[in-house]
């Protein structure tokens, strides 16, 4: 079983490796849009200083947190203007961003493990926030990275690791919450998830008789968890009703459902 300490060392190393691309950037570079529809790599980083900081309340300060969450009037809009709030030049958004990271890792790491803490529309264990944290940082890395098809490092940063084995993890553990957020009920049968690595590993979630069940590549699988691919763009097999459905509606991260994206066949035409 994966430990706190693991997913906040691995935390780190993705954040680090996301720090290096984009303190490579000019300052028009950092205004260049990127795949998430109305956002720069500016907004991609200020998001992730943002929520950063939300989580580091919801750790040191529950009421203080739970008070900020009830002023929140339109939860539908609240990520893409707290992203526009927190941009920044981008040495200052950097520092920002650094110094709220490294918060964020001291805080979870001296937490009890079992440890409630509140976040939007939930209540988390430090080992779930780390993961959260995890995802968001991998999720929104691509984004940039992405943004910048003719830059190798941007490309080196795209690899896929073994951190993504918590991004997958995450993606599983929050089937049943995929369904509620879409105001659907979580099927009372189980899922089973099969991934392949690129080192040819293979990583298995769920009972092996499931009858719901995912079967492809692990990248694919936190591609489309995170929103970041359209289900006719992955290598990914689904078998059974809810499986399928499934498919349509994945969402590892809390709060309403994201603007899915398009297909990219759609776009090319």
């Amino acid at each position: 079983m994966v430990t706190l300490s693991e997913v906040l060392t691995d935390l780190r190393t993705e954040s680090e490796s996301l720090d290096r691309l984009v303190s490579a950037l000019d300052d028009k570079d950092w205004s260049r849009p990127t795949p998430a529809p109305g956002w720069t790599v500016a907004h991609q980083i200020a998001h992730l200083h943002w929520t950063d900081g939300v989580a580091t309340l919801a750790a040191t300060d529950p009421a203080a947190f739970i008070q900020q969450l009830g002023a929140i009037e339109d939860p539908y809009t609240m990520v893409d203007r707290a992203a526009a709030d927190n941009i920044a030049p981008p040495e200052e958004l950097l520092r920002r961003w650094r110094n709220g990271r490294d918060a964020l890792i001291k805080v979870l790491s001296e937490k009890p493990k079992d440890e409630k803490l509140p976040w939007f529309g939930t209540a988390m264990s430090p080992l779930s926030s780390a993961t959260g944290r995890m995802m968001e940082t991998w999720a929104h890395g691509q984004d940039v990275a992405e943004t910048f098809p003719e830059r190798a490092d941007a490309q080196e940063h795209r690899r896929p690791t073994d951190r993504l084995r918590h991004v997958a993890n995450l993606g599983f553990r929050t089937i049943g919450h995929s369904f509620l957020s879409h105001g659907k009920n979580p099927p009372a049968a189980p899922f089973r998830v099969e991934l392949s690595t690129v080192d040819g590993a293979v990583w298995t979630f769920g009972p092996e008789e499931a009858p719901n069940r995912v079967v492809g590549p692990a990248e694919d699988f936190c591609l489309l968890v995170t929103q970041r691919r359209h289900p006719a763009d992955l290598g990914l097999q689904a078998t059974g009703d809810d499986a399928r459905e499934w498919m349509t509606l994945a969402q590892a991260f809390a709060g309403p459902p994201g603007g899915k994206r398009e297909p990219a066949k759609a776009k090319a035409q």
